[in-house]
């Protein structure tokens, strides 16, 4: 049997390398005979510059930029030059305005700033960019870009082409909007997220692109999406880009199962997201498609309504603090358990 192993990272528990070794660890002891497919992927979110990193090589430049609450911060970008003049430069935002950056005290969108996002951007330009991915999903922000339009001059990104790779197709403003979906996630209540939407609705009034705010993904990583899409951008599944740079499609056709997972796999999981990117292309290729995550909201027809065969939960198994303290272990044992029975499926 081959199985292809394409999970996304679990919350911040493992990254998507580690939940893949985890998941493939755990197969491997029920199928020894199985041929595994590693394949870590990315939305857009917290991974996207390793898991590009892996599969198309380059430069990694690394610097210290703002964290939410402008503390200096460790982030990179990443440098990759094409068989073309193109030079492109790829942005991981969650490494500057990452909610992962912030102690749970300290989540506070009214506060928190995407102003190292712009630093990024400024460093990308100074690396000689012509070609901007940036990355969005996970952040800690709900400043609608400003933070960052406020650390890199526009006037620079004239000629550049900017892409915005998002993990959600939410609007900036409304009831599907940064501010009601995600607003609270990062710790904003019920008062504050009305006081978030009316300071995003001033903001886009204010530079009369109304227009823009109501563009699928302008609402991604807390209105960063909006930012770049003011600015020329061109919004593209973040996962789409990291799969077609994977060559997924080719491995899932290769593949006779597919498991992919994430940490919580819910409605959100169903707009954008990279488990959601995998189980399209499984369906399309008539490959069976399993969930393996840390917990799941997601009902079974719902599931099967977006390809997904099965889904399995590793909190249903040990319960959600175990699942949380020791992730890797019972990722492993959940696998184990799956991989046996998926295997005794293929022989019968």
């Amino acid at each position: 049997m081959r199985v292809l192993i394409a999970p996304d990272s679990f919350g911040g528990t493992l990254s998507a390398p580690q939940a893949a070794t985890a998941i493939g660890d755990g197969w491997r002891r029920a199928a020894p005979e199985a041929v595994l497919d590693l394949a870590p992927v990315s939305d857009g979110g917290p991974g996207f510059l390793a898991v590009l990193h892996t599969a198309l090589g380059g430069e990694l430049v690394q610097l210290s930029v703002a964290d939410p609450l402008g503390r200096p911060t460790a982030a990179a970008v990443l440098m990759h030059q094409s068989s073309t003049d193109i030079r492109t430069a790829y942005i991981e935002s969650a490494q500057a305005c990452g909610l992962h950056l912030l102690a749970p005290s300290e989540r506070d969108p009214e506060r928190t700033s995407s102003t190292g996002v712009g630093q990024l951007l400024t460093a990308a330009l100074d690396a000689g960019a012509t070609r901007i991915v940036v990355g969005l999903g996970g952040s800690g922000t709900n400043d609608g870009g400003r933070g960052a339009l406020s650390a890199v001059d526009p006037a620079r990104l004239t000629g550049v082409k900017l892409i915005a790779a998002t993990d959600v197709d939410n609007p900036l403003l409304g009831e599907h909007g940064a501010s009601a979906v995600y607003g609270p996630q990062k710790g904003a209540d019920q008062a504050a997220v009305r006081r978030l939407e009316a300071e995003l609705a001033a903001y886009a009034l204010k530079l009369d692109a109304m227009t823009v705010a109501a563009m699928p993904g302008a609402g991604a990583a807390g209105g960063l999406g909006f930012a770049l899409l003011f600015c020329g951008g061109q919004r593209r599944s973040g996962a789409g880009l990291v799969l077609d740079a994977l060559h997924l499609a080719d491995r899932v056709a290769a593949a006779q199962v597919v498991v992919t997972g994430e940490g919580s796999y819910d409605p959100q999981s169903l707009r954008g997201k990279a488990p959601g990117a995998v189980a399209a292309l499984a369906a399309e290729h008539a490959v069976p498609c399993l969930v393996l995550a840390g917990q799941v909201h997601v009902g079974r027809r719902q599931a099967a309504a977006h390809g997904i065969t099965e889904t399995y939960a590793v909190a249903d198994a040990v319960g959600l603090p175990a699942a949380l303290a020791e992730s890797a272990r019972h990722l492993r044992d959940l696998a184990e358990v799956v991989g046996r029975r998926w295997s005794q499926r293929a022989g019968s």
